[in-house]
């Protein structure tokens, strides 16, 4: 059936709600009372109905308290707790809210999830939220009451069914139907992220997924429709009562189905993070351009004629941004007026834009005009340049390193060309052996995109007899792995803080020690003469930093530094703490330190007593230092491991802190925490560092330094550890554009690094290695893509 075939009007623009500062992530229809939206700025806005136009909202209310980019919401009808309604609001923080818009103050904060929260819904007067921790979590009244690990993999959304039941959805693939705790059926045919659910009305249940379409689902499990379109991510789906449905996408359309076709596609400039249904039909959608929409089928209530023409020439300019033409980008282009200047010499060639076109010239020296030659036009890839090899033009030059100090070689190829003649006519070429043809081929095939190229099954190799090699099936040669060049990533060893002024440690233990001297109640806690002499020669082999090696430390030494820090009051423990930061990189301060925490974990008390609010920023900083040195010694890896949890939850408020040291402090304790959960191949942990890495990262306005080390433990995440997948799930392509962006050049390079990573994870790989060896090991021809990107031809 064609769109034409059905009955439907066309959504228009009714009106734009601007005050968002940053990408717009979720909408929560509020029944008849208004919006709610929730943003990348941390906050949640209410908006009303403007009483002066009634096609128009106002943002009535702005509730602050996440401290990171906030995602879903609920809404909770008026009742006798919540006169005016309240919203329930999750985010990247873990936290999950619920507000009073009577008052527009937060009134339950519930902690509990470990990771980002995904998703939040009503299940009569209890909360259902879930999150990238794996874990669904019911709260009632402000309290948790059970949690259960609902999938193996992160969670993305959850819905409650009118008849009662919850649906979960996840980076699994899967759907999965709950009554309580228990899983009544595991729903599979999405090929990627399970993204966005929705309940349609009388039918069944909606998924919306990264593999691009949007499947209906009988409660039984059955697929009764599946709708593709989308040509990239698909955020959100949504119905309305009238069996329409709406979807959002990073393709920057929201689009609009009936009867599984899709009948509208509104265009947006930006990631359409969101889509919902008023009740009236309309339609809100979130764009990551930090402005919500509202669409409408109502001839009265569309914008004006004023407004609609602004917004069309705002999607112009938008799509001129990002048109580039010959690896140009077309706003960067002169205009006619550079025709004005004479040519140089004879067949220069200058590109000049023409409306929304590039135009090539080329100078005519002997009649002193520029000729026209034809719009400049791109292939596939808009980056792609014009690749020459001896004076000839191909789609695709590649670098071929066969190793051995031999020189790069060169294989060019043409996306006409039959690419096992290609292989062959090279091979011989270069006198290299034939076996090498097959991986030749899945080099080819893999780097032009080439995924559909149909094979000859009656083929034989007119040099071995044998059947063509067909990409995909078992290869008995070594295979190609993907290994782009990246500046910052991974990150090896660790980073610790090996400064200090033990006079002035020292001293201040000093000064204390007197100020409990002459409190007659805490004069037991002193140090006696021979307690100071002993600090004093801790620091002297602490300080002798070139005989390390040889240095020991006394069991007693240790046990003094523990004690202080048990019995001194809070306040005072601070230069102890530094005094121990010092000792645990020293080779046998660690280890006779390790013995003591074996028998009773000091370490994690001292954590605790000195991050308990209202924590001290003497207390956070060094211990928190002190913790991340000892990251230096391998011995205590286990320990790290095993408290990862509670020692990031008890540092997780320095990145709120407007001191930049303990910002920097945290920083680096997460990318710490990034190698060592690499080396020990821990999934849950790598989550865990991953989310809170991204937490910091997308703070712009954080120190430099603290910014750039989270996104290196974000690249060295992605690109070595297992948590890849988890973080194209999150918001990792806009925090490497912006990072990309930035002025502060290792920024802008790390920023690089994971954009190509994030592109490699979505098959726009840039760069392969191919490592083929002779069955006697003695050989080995490495086939690099150092560039990559193939060349089209730009002339039409």
């Amino acid at each position: 059936m064609s769109s034409m075939e059905i009955d439907f009007k066309q959504y228009e623009l009714r009106c734009q709600l601007r005050g968002h500062e940053d990408d717009v992530r979720g909408i929560c229809v509020c029944g008849s009372e208004g919006i709610a939206t929730s943003s990348r700025d941390r906050t949640v806005r209410f908006w009303s109905l403007d009483s002066s136009d009634k096609r128009k909202y106002v943002s009535s209310k702005m509730l602050l308290g996440h401290s990171s980019f906030v995602g879903p919401l609920a809404w909770i009808a008026p009742e006798e707790e919540f006169p005016e309604g309240g919203i329930v609001s999750g985010g990247m923080d873990t936290m999950v809210f619920v507000w009073d818009l009577r008052t527009g103050e937060k009134v339950q904060s519930l902690k509990g999830h470990q990771l980002q929260v995904t998703g939040v819904v009503l299940d009569g007067g209890d909360i259902i939220s879930s999150s990238v921790d794996c874990t669904l979590r019911r709260w009632r009244k402000g309290q948790p009451v059970e949690s259960w690990e609902a999938h193996k993999s992160a969670i993305q959304a959850v819905i409650k069914l009118p008849s009662g039941e919850l649906v979960s959805g996840s980076t699994d693939t899967t759907l999965k139907l709950w009554r309580g705790k228990t899983c009544l059926h595991t729903f599979s045919g999405h090929t990627d992220t399970v993204r966005g659910l929705a309940v349609m009305h009388g039918l069944g249940i909606l998924s919306a997924s990264h593999d691009g379409s949007i499947m209906l689902w009988a409660q039984s499990g059955e697929v009764l429709m599946v709708m593709v379109g989308h040509t990239s991510i698909v955020y959100s789906v949504d119905a309305h009562v009238s069996g329409l449905i709406v979807s959002g996408s990073e393709d920057r359309f929201a689009k609009i189905w009936k009867d599984g076709v899709c009948v509208q596609s509104l265009e947006h400039p930006g990631c359409v993070w969101d889509a919902k249904f008023l009740e009236n039909g309309d339609i809100v959608t979130a764009c990551s351009d930090g402005v919500v929409r509202i669409w409408t089928v109502d001839q009265e209530n569309i914008a004006d004629p004023v407004e609609l023409e602004a917004y069309a020439s705002e999607l112009s300019e938008y799509k001129l941004s990002r048109k580039s033409v010959g690896g140009l980008k077309l706003v960067d282009l002169p205009g006619l007026e550079a025709l004005q200047i004479p040519g140089t010499s004879d067949g220069q060639t200058k590109i000049v834009r023409e409306g929304d076109n590039g135009v090539a010239y080329s100078w005519n020296m002997r009649e002193q005009k520029w000729d026209k030659i034809g719009e400049v036009v791109d292939g596939p890839d808009d980056s792609m340049k014009q690749s020459v090899l001896d004076g000839v033009q191909y789609d695709y030059v590649f670098d071929v390193d066969i190793g051995d100090g031999e020189p790069i070689r060169k294989l060019p190829y043409n996306r006409s060309d039959n690419p096992y003649d290609t292989a062959d006519k090279w091979l011989l070429k270069e006198n290299l052996p034939l076996s090498y043809r097959q991986q030749i081929v899945e080099f080819i095939l893999q780097n032009t995109g080439q995924k559909d190229f149909n094979i000859d099954p009656t083929f034989r190799d007119p040099y071995t007899g044998s059947s063509a090699y067909v990409p995909g099936q078992p290869s008995y040669a070594s295979g190609i792995s993907a290994k782009p060049t990246f500046k910052h990533i991974p990150k090896r060893g660790m980073l610790v803080f090996d400064a200090a002024q033990f006079d002035g440690i020292l001293k201040k233990i000093s000064e204390f020690n007197n100020t409990l001297l002459a409190d007659l109640e805490k004069k037991d806690l002193s140090l006696t003469e021979p307690d100071i002499s002993r600090l004093g020669a801790i620091a002297k082999i602490l300080k002798d930093t070139s005989h390390y090696h040889t240095s020991r430390f006394a069991d007693v030494d240790v046990a003094l530094l523990l004690k202080l820090l048990k019995s001194w009051p809070v306040a005072m423990i601070f230069p102890v703490i530094d005094m121990l930061r010092m000792t645990v990189l020293h080779p046998d301060g660690a280890t006779v330190l390790l013995r003591h925490v074996e028998v009773n974990d000091v370490v994690m008390e001292m954590i605790m007593k000195a991050t308990t609010d209202p924590a001290l920023p003497a207390n956070l900083l060094t211990s928190i230092r002190a913790v991340t040195n000892f990251f230096k010694n391998s011995s205590y890896y286990g320990w790290l491991q095993k408290h990862r949890s509670d020692i990031l939850d008890a540092f997780s408020s320095c990145l709120a802190s407007p001191n930049k040291n303990l910002q920097l402090a945290y920083s680096t304790l997460i990318l710490n925490y990034a190698v060592l959960l690499i080396e020990k191949k821990d999934e849950e942990g790598q989550s865990h560092v991953l989310s809170a890495a991204l937490e910091i990262a997308e703070q712009e306005t954080l120190e430099i330094d603290s910014r750039f080390r989270a996104l290196v433990a974000i690249g060295s995440l992605m690109l070595e550890g297992l948590v890849k997948k988890l973080a194209m799930d999150f918001d990792v392509g806009n925090i490497a554009k912006a990072a990309k962006a930035s002025k502060e050049a290792k920024i802008a390079e790390i920023g690089a690094d994971i954009e190509l990573m994030r592109e490699n994870g979505r098959e726009f790989g840039q760069i392969f290695k191919l490592e083929i060896a002779e069955k006697s090991g003695s050989e080995k021809f490495i086939l690099t893509n150092h560039i990559f990107r193939g060349t089209w031809g730009f002339i039409s």
